[in-house]
């Protein structure tokens, strides 16, 4: 058995832990996009694939077994190639993704980050406190009516909105803290993504008790045929049994 996991997600971390301390052998990919990534346990490749026939290639170059697609629910294109790839190296798939946060009510959300951006440049008030990533700033760079709160991990690339003040910072967070930055920076709108989990979803709480307004940037789905698994428990059985056809 050799597995490869896409992602550096918390969950692909410690998936890749507990399906070392199994005794399987296990190969982890990440993007390289991120400065300093926390690794996970084992052999890791950090890059791309050349799209779905490079990734194919690699299947069948590393002799994978089994393809765990544990990448952040918004990348859209890796796990695109991902599906394609496995169908044409024969390999079995499975995403593990965690259970996107209920709608509430009181959320505007919204199909991608063009729609959340107008959304945002039709907002009547001030401040506004954006989590959707340090690559889609772009979309927001010619709002100048607002002034924009910026929370990412590393530094932002390209286009950036003309009055911002970014915060650098890696979860998870709490309420308290949430409320503490809500408060400070007299934010009344909060644009994010629907990433689930528990990680970043303290500022949804906050959000609430204060008051503000959110944004929610609905996930996009997945390729046709996914089968999805939302615990470790669940990709642990699934590679155990065999289910995968």
């Amino acid at each position: 058995m050799r597995v490869l996991i896409l992602g550096g997600t918390g969950e692909a971390r410690e998936l890749a832990a507990r399906l070392r301390a199994a005794g399987a052998d296990v190969l982890s990919s990440l993007a390289g996009r991120t400065g300093q990534p926390r690794l996970p346990d084992g052999e890791v490749h950090t890059g791309g694939f050349g799209g779905p026939g490079g990734l194919a290639a690699f299947l069948r170059h590393e002799a994978i077994t089994h393809l765990i697609d544990a990448t952040h629910p918004f990348a859209e294109v890796i796990t695109a190639n991902a599906a394609l790839a496995a169908d044409d190296a024969g390999v079995p798939r499975l995403v593990l993704r965690q259970p996107a946060w209920q709608p509430d009510p009181a959320w505007d959300t919204v199909a991608g980050i063009r729609e959340a951006a107008e959304t945002v440049r039709a907002w009547p008030g001030q401040a506004v406190f954006l989590t959707t990533g340090r690559r889609e700033l772009g979309a927001f760079a010619a709002d100048g009516g607002h002034r924009f709160l910026v929370r990412t991990v590393d530094p932002p690339e390209g286009p950036v909105p003309p009055v911002m003040t970014l915060i650098r910072s890696r979860g998870p967070y709490t309420v308290a803290g949430e409320s503490a930055l809500l408060r400070d920076h007299g934010i009344g709108l909060l644009v994010t993504k629907n990433s689930g989990g528990s990680m970043t979803a303290a500022k949804l709480q906050a959000a609430r008790d204060l008051g503000v307004e959110v944004v929610m940037v609905r996930r996009p789905p997945l390729p046709p045929g996914s089968r999805v698994a939302t615990t470790i428990p669940e990709v642990l059985n699934w590679i155990s049994d065999g289910h995968w056809r």
